[in-house]
Parts: structure tokens; sequence; C-alpha cells
């Protein structure tokens, strides 16, 4: 058929194409003015459009930072078992959030879960615990098992899973579900379904979630010691209850620090693990 021929009959597609693509991206300016909108309304909520306040509290964030500089680490040294705790920390609730995460995510799996119904249950619990705060959860277990670490660690943990357990979740979702068949049709039971067909699909991205919240939960840890969780945040609040904003200042650069250290740790994990 002669081009000038075929033209004719391929303009309606042209003009249908042309009309899917337009509404899309009308769609998508709808959507963008949309956040905008709730994005604005939210800061004004909030008072963030209160220039007047916002004013009258410049004198009084000037004096505070004049007090905070310079950095007093004339206490250095009693910092650095509260650095250390701080880690132990996340570290241990790190681990165990994975332990109980795992399993937990293979039940929320739909193509690793016993049951639709086990899944759902299971997807409801992983929501409630990472809809409790870990400061709240902090301050429960300070007053059931006392001041320390402890307490920080089971604080860590619970809300991890939540967080956790739903990550470990979506990745098992979406794996090749050939590799299941196959083991399936080979006479293996779930367990060797999992171990030799969904868990090698996913460790590295396991790996990934694993080690970004190992990083959080340093940041955490510090704030829990806050509440009488142990760590160098027990320090912070001690400076910030005598009025020694120095040494404020001084804890604050060290945690900022120690942070950058476990972020370059992290990363280098990572790319180990490539």
């Amino acid at each position: 058929m002669p081009l000038s021929e075929a033209m004719p009959s391929l303009k309606p597609h042209y003009a249908t194409l042309l009309s899917s693509a337009q509404g899309a991206q009308r769609r998508q300016r709808r959507l963008v003015l949309a956040v905008l909108a709730v994005c604005l309304a939210a800061l004004w909520i909030c008072g963030a459009f209160d220039l007047t306040r916002l004013i009258d509290g410049g004198p009084a964030i000037a004096q505070l930072a004049s007090e905070m500089v310079p950095p007093d680490f004339g206490r250095w040294r009693h910092w650095l078992k509260p650095l250390v705790d701080t880690l132990a920390m996340s570290i241990a609730g790190t681990a165990l959030a994975v332990c109980l995460s795992l399993p937990l995510a293979l039940l929320a799996a739909p193509n690793t879960t016993p049951s639709v119904w086990l899944a759902r249950i299971t997807r409801v619990l992983l929501s409630a615990l990472r809809s409790v705060p870990e400061i709240i959860l902090g301050i429960l277990f300070v007053a059931a098992v006392g001041f320390g670490a402890l307490p920080g660690v089971l604080a860590l943990a619970l809300h991890s899973v939540g967080m956790v357990g739903k990550f470990y979740a979506e990745a098992i979702e979406h794996v090749d579900p050939k590799p299941l068949e196959a083991a399936r049709a080979a006479g293996g039971n779930g367990f060797q379904v999992i171990i030799h067909a969904v868990l090698p699909q996913v460790l590295p991205q396991l790996a990934d979630i694993t080690i970004y919240r190992w990083e959080y939960h340093f940041r955490a840890s510090a704030v829990l010691g806050i509440v009488g969780a142990g760590g160098i945040g027990f320090e912070l609040m001690a400076a910030l209850r005598l009025i020694h904003y120095d040494q404020v200042s001084a804890i604050l650069l060290t945690i900022l620090a120690c942070v950058i250290v476990v972020d370059g740790l992290g990363g280098a994990l990572r790319k180990a693990l490539k």
C-alpha cells in the first residue's frame, strides 16, 4: 500500500496516542498541584508562615548559639563508654530485629505464606509495630526492665520489626516465581523452597535493608538515651539539664562524627556484599 494511502488510516491512531499522552500530563500536573497545596496547608497549620513569631525567636536562638560556642570537650573520656554502649545497642537491636523480621516476612509475603488470612494478620501486626515510635517503646521498656542499654535494644528491635519485616516481605513478594515452581515440582517442601529458591534471590536486598537499618539504629540509639535507655543520649540529657550548652554542642559534634563513621562502614559493607 502506498504511504499516501496508509497515512489517513494512521491519523486516528496518532490522535488517540496524542490525546492519551496529553491526558496523562494533565493528571500529573493536577497531582503535583494537589501535593503542593497539601504541603503549603501543612506549613500554614504548623505556623511556618508566622514571621512575627520567627523573628521574635531570633534573639533567643542567637543567645543559645552563643552559649554553645566554643564546644567543651573536657569530659570526652566520660563519653567513650556511652558511645560504645550506643554502638552496641544499634548492633544488638538490628540483629534482634532481623531474627524476628525474617520469619514474619515469610508469613506476610503471599508467595511464601501458608495461608492468605495468616498473611493479612501478619501484615496488620507489622503495621501495628511500626506505628509506635521508638521513644514511646523506650519509655515503656525502661519502666518494665529498668535503666540501661537493654530497654533501648528492645525498643529498637520491636519498632524495626514492623519496618524491616515490611521491606523483607515486599522483596520476597517480587522474586522470580520460576525457581519456586521448579523447587516444588522437584518435591521440595516449604522450608526447602524458601532455602533454595527464595533466599538466594533476595539476600542482596535483605542485606541492603539490614545495613540501612543499622545506620538508622545508631542515630535512634542516641535519642533513646534521653529517656534513660543508656548510651550517649543519657550524657546529652544530663548536659541539657545542667544548662551546659557548650558540652551539648560537643556531644552533638561527637555524635555527628560517629554517624559519619557508621555511614561509611555501612557503605563499605554494601560494596563488599555486591
